[in-house]
């Protein structure tokens, strides 16, 4: 009971050193406890002391060192690459160890559209900054070039100029995006052998070597260039060669109406062509020849004035196909129904395809007449499309399992229904059909009940009602409910009704 007490006043407080004196007469081991806690709080307070010294040293050397001066200048330059050219040239004023650090940037950007010290540069001023840059574009580790040119006009030959210096240097990656003419320095371009990425978006002409060659390029991407044979002689074939090449885009290109062009890419996996017409009416007589036997993805746009030929079709899985008939040409058309055979008959072993058709159907009603056998086809969106078009493809893709009709159908004829038998696809593989800008029309719900009437195996059918019908006094949910309620061949179909805003 003693020792108790005495530890009580000892955490109170209260228990001064006479009277601590006083009670170690009777209990003895206080003296010892109170000899041993006051050694331990020496010995914690050496320590703190020591830890807050070593701290106090620590933090000076910090204060003193410049870590980042310690960084290797090529990494500086890698992470300034991430930067707008402009903010990474700013850096140089930092201090004297910065002033060359922006020379290793491995990506420079040129976009005359961007500003500078929060407004834009004038046209002189921007001028003077990209001639500058491209002086010292010798000593720098330069990999990446972007030149977009998109507020002011320039000088073509300055504008040439600018792109023959990049070109010069041995640049991996170069994009180039200008919309007024320029003096394209064709003789740079196909000395570059160093480039693996190329983008042209720009209007000008370029002459092409009778055999033009890139050995390293692996992504091609041009638009509003005009291929100028390089040869005094007249050569059948415009040929490029692209031994790495893995994608082709070319849009709104143009080329002699008399000249071939043949694109030699043996690794080539994905192409996309978007031409047409040459506003001259001087007859078209050329072809664009595809010489690719891994090609997997392939995209035509065009009015198929030139023909195309793929050495290798079969190996295309995914093609999309966008056909617009330019109607002041009738004399044109006559030719539309074949070249398009041609062509969807070289790509028959495709399993997804989109073949969007605009004012096609109206002046060259005759295309869907001789289609091919889709034999491998399982998924089909279309946008202008008669009902006896649409039963035809049907019967001729009998791995069918998606359809989309984006515009519905122009007609469906219930006579046709009576006597055509029941598509292969529809007994073992179609199972998911999209019907978008459903106006309600008779030969639309007549279509709706064909598919759920003796599609076996269908699971899900979206109709998506055309913008419109929700201002008009058309009772939507009576509709449905007509619908909903038609034969279902499918015991698991699910139908789903949407509008245009996606609700």
């Amino acid at each position: 009971m003693v020792r108790s007490k005495a530890t009580t006043v000892i955490n109170e407080g209260g228990l001064g050193d006479d009277d601590f004196n006083r009670l170690t007469k009777v209990q003895p081991w206080m003296k010892e406890m109170r000899w041993r806690t006051m050694k331990r709080m020496d010995s914690s307070a050496a320590i703190m002391e020591g830890i807050a010294k070593e701290f106090t040293r620590w933090q000076a050397k910090v204060e003193e060192r410049d870590i980042i001066s310690e960084i290797h200048e090529s990494i500086l330059g890698h992470i300034l690459s991430f930067l707008p050219t402009m903010e990474a040239v700013r850096t140089s004023v930092l201090s004297k160890g910065w002033i060359d650090v922006w020379t290793s940037i491995t990506n420079l950007e040129f976009n005359d559209g961007v500003p500078f010290s929060g407004k834009k540069m004038q046209k002189e001023q921007y001028e003077y900054f990209v001639n500058k840059m491209l002086l010292h574009l010798g000593n720098l580790s330069t990999q990446s070039v972007s030149l977009c040119l998109t507020s002011y006009h320039y000088e073509p030959s300055m504008v040439g100029a600018w792109i023959s210096s990049i070109l010069e240097k041995g640049v991996q990656k170069l994009h180039i995006q200008y919309a007024d003419k320029v003096h394209f320095p064709s003789h740079s371009l196909f000395s570059c052998n160093s480039l693996v990425q190329l983008s042209l978006q720009m209007t000008c002409s370029l002459s092409v070597p009778t055999f033009a060659c890139l050995p390293n390029l692996q992504t091609l991407s041009i638009s509003g260039i005009k291929l100028l044979s390089e040869s005094p002689i007249y050569s059948k074939d415009l040929i490029l060669s692209f031994p790495l090449l893995k994608l082709f885009e070319a849009r709104g290109c143009e080329w002699s109406t008399k000249q071939n062009l043949c694109i030699q890419a043996p690794l080539l996996e994905k192409c996309s062509i978007s031409v047409w017409t040459s506003l001259s009416n001087e007859p078209c007589k050329s072809s664009i020849k595809i010489f690719s036997p891994h090609l997997t993805d392939f995209s035509y746009e065009g009015d198929l004035e030139k023909e195309i030929i793929l050495s290798n079709p079969s190996s295309v899985q995914t093609a999309s196909v966008v056909i617009v008939i330019d109607e002041d040409r009738k004399e044109n058309m006559e030719k539309l129904g074949s070249q398009s055979q041609k062509l969807l008959t070289q790509i028959r072993e495709v399993e997804r395809l989109k073949l969007l058709l605009y004012k096609v159907l109206v002046n060259a009603a005759d295309i869907f007449t001789l289609l091919p056998a889709f034999g491998r086809l399982t998924y089909l969106q279309l946008n202008e499309v008669t009902g006896e078009a649409l039963l035809n493809i049907l019967h001729n893709s009998p791995r069918l399992e998606t359809l989309v009709l984006q515009n519905g159908v122009f007609d469906f004829n219930k006579d046709a229904l009576v006597s055509t038998s029941v598509p292969q696809c529809f007994l073992s593989s179609f199972k998911a059909f999209q019907f978008k800008e459903f106006n309600v029309h008779d030969h639309e719900l007549l279509l709706a009940k064909f598919v759920m009437a003796i599609a076996a195996v269908l699971e899900k059918m979206t109709i998506c009602t055309a913008f419109w019908l929700q201002y008009s006094d058309i009772d939507m949910e009576r509709v449905k409910e007509q619908i909903l309620s038609l034969p279902k061949c499918s015991s698991s179909l699910m139908i789903q009704f949407s509008q245009v805003n996606g609700s």
